[in-house]
């Protein structure tokens, strides 16, 4: 019996105008020793200039947007980028620094080309984590366990996931996904309705002191219900599924 080929995987980062930020990200991931995918989402011209300094880096790739349109557009660019240069997996970190480096190295274990889980991070906040956002994250948590019957997906909107480059893609050209924010939560969702395997995996998450976060509060609420209420008609659509599924498995892990 022939071993499966090694995985190839990349460091994922979509990066907006986080020019104080975005090099100790890439110095932490660093670490890794497996190469960085940027993608410009469009920043303002000082983070640009600093992409295109940390471009001259061998290890580093810069892909750049023609204008910022969103971090679920910046990640399916990354993810497209990153199966044309041939990498099976992208490991999905977010470039303001907020998760703790250390805890990276568990995404990686065990990988070989043919691996299709998807590993996705869930926070371990410390006291710098505002409350609001704490607590604010259970509605949609909610949400992804009334949409997928389950309880397998413990935490869709961490920031760290390592997503299986080539089958990812194949879902997304089926389903869009969302282009901001709802990204995150869809593609997990309907990965769970695809039948495939996640494994959920513990991140420290401190939030940095330049705090810039990009989340609109109306417009993507706005787009984050319209992608609850798309969901819930999907699982409705899909519900004798689920619910034999449930019946037999509880939830698909790896």
């Amino acid at each position: 019996m022939t071993s499966e080929a090694p995985a190839r995987p990349c460091v994922l980062i979509p990066v907006y105008n986080h020019a104080h930020a975005i090099g100790q990200t890439c110095d932490n991931v660093r670490r890794l020793h497996i190469p960085i995918l940027l993608v410009d989402d469009g920043s303002h011209s000082e983070c640009a200039k600093v992409l295109d300094e940390l471009a001259t880096n061998d290890d580093i790739v810069l892909l750049r947007l023609p204008r910022n349109m969103g971090k679920g557009a910046a990640v399916k660019a990354g993810l497209r980028e990153a199966e044309a240069l041939g990498f099976t997996h992208a490991l999905q970190v977010d470039a303001d620094g907020q998760h703790d480096p250390d805890d990276f190295d568990a995404f990686l274990t065990d990988l070989d080309s043919q691996h299709e889980a998807l590993r996705i991070g869930y926070p371990r906040f410390d006291d710098s984590v505002p409350r609001h956002r704490f607590y604010s994250r259970y509605i949609t948590h909610m949400l992804v366990w009334l949409n997928t019957l389950s309880l397998t997906l413990r935490d869709t909107m961490c920031g760290v996931k390592l997503y299986p480059v080539a089958r990812v893609n194949r879902i997304v050209t089926q389903h869009a996904c969302g282009e901001r924010m709802e990204f995150d939560t869809e593609l997990p969702v309907r990965w769970v309705w695809e039948g495939l395997p996640v494994r959920n995996l513990p991140v420290r998450v401190h939030y940095p002191l330049d705090g810039v976060s990009h989340f609109d509060l109306w417009h993507d609420n706005v787009l984050l219900a319209g992608m609850h209420t798309r969901l819930f008609i999907g699982m409705l659509a899909r519900l004798p599924m689920l619910l034999r599924r449930r019946f037999m498995n509880s939830g698909i892990h790896e």
